[in-house]
């Protein structure tokens, strides 16, 4: 998901076009040594054989499609990409996302090092326990559940937004955005509760029919040439350095939210050592290579020289992609743009679904939450009671902001993941140090020092740059103003604390379990 900034509130209010608004909203859119593994790994298993998660259900396909979808690639090309070339780099928007996708594939080298070791679907958490100690670890689960949390919820709000849109618009029936809301909080309670491959099924649908929609447009600018030939200016420096780089940097990293979780499936996946790094390397390189592709070939679609005042002169910018939809392929496209953008909103909040209660399940098995939590269902091994819990929260927030008046996308939406992108990038940068440590306590299990030291050393240092960033300019991305504007990221920080006490709680009450926190379930 993409972050929102503020600057384009205004404008897409005065449209008057709620699909264009909606769109614009949906911009702010990784052993311990191997006989103490060993030894944990066998404390863990006891008495479990009833309680895990439903084993070698995933291959690599099923894993990957489930954490592409958490990215909305739709959602994040219609609404972010147009924005952060009118706010941040202009043309220089494909070489940032070539930049970050380096960046992130970097991450992954000592992401995916920790994951041939741990086998946890705590992921964040776990490798920042056997990393950073439990007491952080206790931290890291808490923000993950926190970041997912939001994440889903917010999401939430756009998905009733624009479905009401919709289908006031093509059919007349004009309910309230709750109840659509209500309605997603249904479909997505029942994919959630069950088997974890039924998710991916439905997933792996709709997020190739997001990706061949757009691909259709990308084809038509590439086959007719685009406003005056196709031009690798994009790709300079000159390009990159116009404008505002660091906006552009951090719209095209939130873009990327949701590659992390291949590491939560890990106790479902087949040979979990081969299928979790194929599966990260996958998800980054077709989500970066599908954003660099897609961003050269807009700024194509309206000229290097002209993207930046075309965007400027536009009511609301995120109607870009559809105006360049009916230029190059014809108006029938955009309808059903129209429509994928709600699956691709739905396949989303799915995804966030799954994460979340994998983290309740893993805090509630390793006592940083009640064990009733960290169970799962006998018949389908879902993690079904933290499946519930997170179903209970969405029903309550959205209920919340829909009694209190609240807009669903400039307040539910754009608060809450902008919350969520800021925690997700912080458990990054944790996860980055983590790596570090361990391997230094660890010197056996990994001999690439590029990999477990270098890497992550440079990754951390820019995630922490960024997570300073969105701090001090929260309210301007979110569009959050007074004491909301401080409040909302304070959320992340009070995640943290509680789950610090609560590992805290764990070392007084249970010390060996406290010492076994993020280990793996099975070598």
């Amino acid at each position: 998901m993409a972050a929102k900034s503020t600057k384009a509130q205004a404008p897409a209010r005065q449209s008057g076009s709620s699909g264009g608004r909606l769109r614009e909203a949906a911009a702010t859119i990784g052993y311990s040594q191997q006989g103490e593994q060993t030894q944990m790994n066998a404390q863990n298993s006891q008495g479990a054989a009833e309680n895990q998660l439903r084993k070698n259900s995933l291959g690599v396909g099923a894993v990957t499609f489930l954490v592409v979808s958490a990215a909305a690639p739709l959602t994040a090309v219609a609404g972010g990409v147009p924005l952060s070339m009118m706010l941040g780099n202009g043309p220089g928007i494909p070489l940032t996302f070539l930049l970050v996708t380096g960046i992130l594939l970097l991450f992954a080298v000592g992401y995916v090092a920790m994951a041939r070791h741990i086998r946890n679907a705590g992921a964040f958490y776990a490798y920042t326990a056997r990393g950073l100690g439990g007491l952080m670890g206790g931290a890291a689960a808490l923000i993950a559940i926190l970041a997912y949390n939001a994440m889903q919820v917010g999401v939430l709000g756009l998905f009733g937004a624009a479905t009401k849109g919709f289908f006031a618009e093509q059919l007349g029936l004009d309910l309230p955005w709750w109840v659509w809301s209500f309605i997603g909080i249904a479909f997505v309670a029942v994919f959630g509760y069950r088997r974890v491959d039924l998710s991916a099924k439905v997933l792996t649908v709709l997020v190739i029919l997001e990706y061949l929609v757009v691909l259709v447009i990308d084809g038509a600018i590439f086959v007719k040439g685009g406003d005056a030939g196709l031009s690798a200016a994009p790709f300079t420096p000159t390009a990159f350095w116009s404008g505002t780089p660091a906006i552009g940097l951090l719209f095209c990293f939130a873009a990327f939210i949701g590659f992390e979780a291949t590491t939560i499936y890990s106790e479902e996946a087949r040979e979990p050592h081969k299928t979790v790094p194929r599966a990260t390397y996958i998800s980054v390189l077709i989500i970066g290579l599908f954003y660099m592709l897609t961003s050269w070939l807009m700024v194509a679609g309206a000229g290097v020289d002209k993207l930046v005042p075309t965007l400027q002169g536009l009511a609301d910018p995120t109607t870009f992609l559809f105006s360049l939809a009916e230029r190059y392929v014809g108006h029938w496209i955009t309808v059903v743009m129209s429509v994928l953008f709600i699956t691709s909103l739905f396949a989303g909040i799915l995804a966030f679904h799954n994460g979340v209660a994998r983290y309740m399940y893993v805090a509630g098995r390793e006592g940083l939450l009640p064990k009733s939590v960290g169970v799962t269902h006998p018949v389908f091994q879902s993690p079904h009671v933290g499946s519930i819990i997170q179903t209970v929260i969405a029903v309550l927030v959205v209920a919340l902001f829909a009694a209190t008046g609240q807009d669903p996308v400039l307040g539910l939406f754009s608060w809450l993941t902008n919350v969520a992108t800021l925690a997700i990038i912080l458990l990054m940068a944790f996860t980055a140090f983590a790596i570090v440590i361990f391997f230094s306590r660890n010197p056996g299990l990994e001999r690439n020092v590029l990999a477990i030291k270098v890497l992550p050393i440079v990754t951390g240092l820019i995630l922490l740059a960024l997570v300073y960033y969105i701090s001090a300019n929260f309210g301007a991305i979110a569009g959050a103003n007074g004491v909301l504007a401080v409040l909302l990221p304070c959320l992340v920080l009070i995640a943290g604390v509680i789950g610090f006490v609560a590992a805290a709680r764990l070392r007084s009450a249970d010390a060996d379990g406290f010492a076994r926190l993020g280990a793996g379930q099975e070598a």
